[in-house]
């Protein structure tokens, strides 16, 4: 079958398959993100997630013998979701970010990719394919930019111009030399509204990002996190969109195309004092077929235990002392020393003093005692 024939009909076939945007651009190296991801390791600024080194993440030849082409997709998720739970006095609710809604997308494009293979494969028997989504060595922003999919924002995120920034990226390379399409224009123009609104500062200019400073990556980390970072991190449980839903781009793009990606309510905004109960199992029962489970529940719990400091939720009192005096994890016991230091209230001060004589881990010996002082410091200033 002659490429552009077969070309043609992938673009056709991606359409049945649920694809909703596919581009093709060469396997070329990508140079310039080579250099970007360079500096970024010389600045820190990686996440620490990342798979592959420089060369691998930019080099299609490293990962298959003389590649001809990269296919990109995209996958569009909603924005929005109907009748969302509200959160209220004593019963206070976190936020999963808007990738984490429904199925998780790595299956689902996993699953879009694999019929793209048949199909190929169907006609075209000796290529030679390998398809990653997101956790794979390419840089997905880099390929679905050159490949004309969207261009690379300022928030560092591919942005659309029929779905805006809320789409999920693949990639398939081959050995097949399909023609490659034209990248899109840059859109953002002038605006820095993003990087203005960033609560952590984390976008350093446009189209850079210090991962370390990142709430989307602060969420997913295990242990304690930096006191300058819990305030801002409100009542996300998993992830941030700040940086996507302040974007002029995403106005009005709500995207509900795909059945897997429907948020469910109850586990997009959970109530946040339940979270600290969970089991492993129950976690997993629960929220395992979400992608914001795959750092398991410990993340979740903390985050939560933050959150309720940040309400100064008073009814979650019982269940942080229970953590205070019970967690086997000494960084949850910090966490819950943290929050019942903003809610202040007589049960909270009483479990902090007797945690500081039963506490025998130095950092959350430390936490408990910051408690204190804050509380202290609250008293202080309550006029008499």
């Amino acid at each position: 079958m002659e490429t552009a024939q077969l070309q043609r009909e992938i673009r056709e076939f991606a359409v049945s398959a649920g694809i909703d945007k596919i581009g093709f651009t060469t396997a070329d190296p990508f140079l310039e993100m080579k250099n970007r991801l360079r500096r970024q390791q010389e600045s820190g600024f990686q996440s620490g997630f990342e798979k592959g080194t420089p060369d691998e993440r930019t080099d299609p030849s490293m990962l298959m013998d003389r590649p001809e082409s990269i296919i990109a997709i995209a996958v569009a998720y909603p924005s929005k979701m109907d009748n969302p739970p509200k959160g209220k006095k004593g019963g206070r609710r976190g936020m999963f970010c808007r990738a984490s809604w429904g199925q998780d997308y790595h299956d689902v494009l996993r699953e879009k990719l694999a019929l793209l293979e048949s199909f190929i494969l169907e006609r075209c028997p000796g290529a030679r394919l390998k398809s990653m989504v997101d956790t794979g060595e390419l840089v997905d922003r880099a390929v679905a930019e050159r490949a004309g999919i969207g261009w690379s924002g300022k928030n560092c995120s591919i942005i659309t111009p029929e779905f805006g920034s809320y789409v999920y990226l693949g990639e398939m390379i081959t050995n097949i030399p399909f023609a490659p399409d034209e990248p899109i224009e840059d859109g953002c123009g002038d605006c820095t509204l993003c990087l203005d609104i960033c609560p952590t500062g984390a976008l350093i200019e446009g189209g850079r990002l210090n991962a370390q400073r990142c709430i989307a990556f602060l969420t997913q980390t295990k242990g304690s996190l930096p006191e300058e970072f819990r305030t801002e991190i409100g009542n996300r449980v998993y992830g941030c969109d700040t940086c996507q839903t302040i974007c002029p781009k995403n106005k009005g793009r709500h995207n509900r195309f795909h059945a897997a990606f429907e948020p469910e309510p109850e586990l997009a905004k959970p109530l946040l004092t339940p979270l600290l109960s969970l089991s492993n199992r129950e976690f997993k029962e629960r929220f395992g077929h979400m992608s914001g489970s795959w750092r398991g529940k410990n993340p979740i719990q903390r985050n939560a235990i933050y959150a309720l400091g940040h309400f100064r939720e008073e009814a979650a009192v019982p269940e942080l002392v229970r953590i205070l005096r019970e967690d086997a994890r000494p960084y949850m016991r910090g966490a819950a020393a943290y929050a019942l230091g903003k809610i202040a209230s007589d049960e909270a001060i009483t479990a902090l003093g007797h945690a500081e004589t039963a506490e025998t881990d130095a950092e959350a010996l430390e936490e408990i005692r910051a408690a204190i002082r804050n509380i202290e410091d609250m008293q202080k200033e309550v006029p008499k």
